[in-house]
């Protein structure tokens, strides 16, 4: 069974360094994980009204209010099949922030999407589109796309451009994030 990322990059895996072939390229048939230890170059949030909702996605490990730079954490992917039959990639990230923070998020290939889509946090409640590309090193490219949240009978639909590149910089892990709601 191919992974996730082989299925929603297609021949352009192979353009992805041999150590992100390695980490990304995993199945739940293959009975493996990927724990990856790195370092956050920038963790920011929005202005003073959002920080109740930070505070509430805490709970659900879907958001937090802490900023900084150079924040350490690790991260856990494994891979398996959920209850309703989807092959699922964890990533499980540990912030090392002043007060702890863990971020949950669960990721599927859709075939109707064409795309990957990450669900947020411990109840799931938010569906990201998430579109890969290869950079020109050889990294892994993470786009945000339509996001998706549901409560019960609440819903609402967002856009939001966010790039994560992951590169392998003398065997460790960085990763750079950068947001932009519309």
């Amino acid at each position: 069974m191919r992974s996730i990322y082989e299925q929603a990059l297609g021949e352009e895996f192979k353009l992805l360094h041999p150590r992100m072939q390695e980490r990304f390229g995993f199945s739940s048939k293959d009975g493996r994980a990927s724990i990856g230890k790195g370092t956050m170059d920038k963790i920011w949030r929005g202005k003073f009204f959002t920080l109740p909702f930070l505070y509430v996605g805490s709970w659900r490990r879907i958001m937090f209010p802490e900023r900084g730079t150079a924040i350490p954490f690790t991260i856990r992917n494994f891979a398996y099949v959920d209850p309703f039959g989807r092959e699922t990639v964890t990533w499980i990230r540990n912030f090392e922030t002043h007060h702890p923070r863990r971020f949950d998020a669960y990721m599927i290939y859709s075939q109707q999407r064409r795309c990957i889509i990450d669900y947020l946090g411990t109840h799931q409640h938010l569906a990201v589109d998430i579109r890969l590309s290869v950079d020109q090193r050889g990294g892994l490219c993470l786009r945000s796309g339509s996001q998706r949240f549901y409560e019960g009978l609440i819903g609402f639909t967002s856009r939001c451009c966010s790039q994560v590149w992951l590169t392998f910089a003398s065997g460790t892990k960085k990763a750079t994030e950068n947001s932009i709601l519309k």
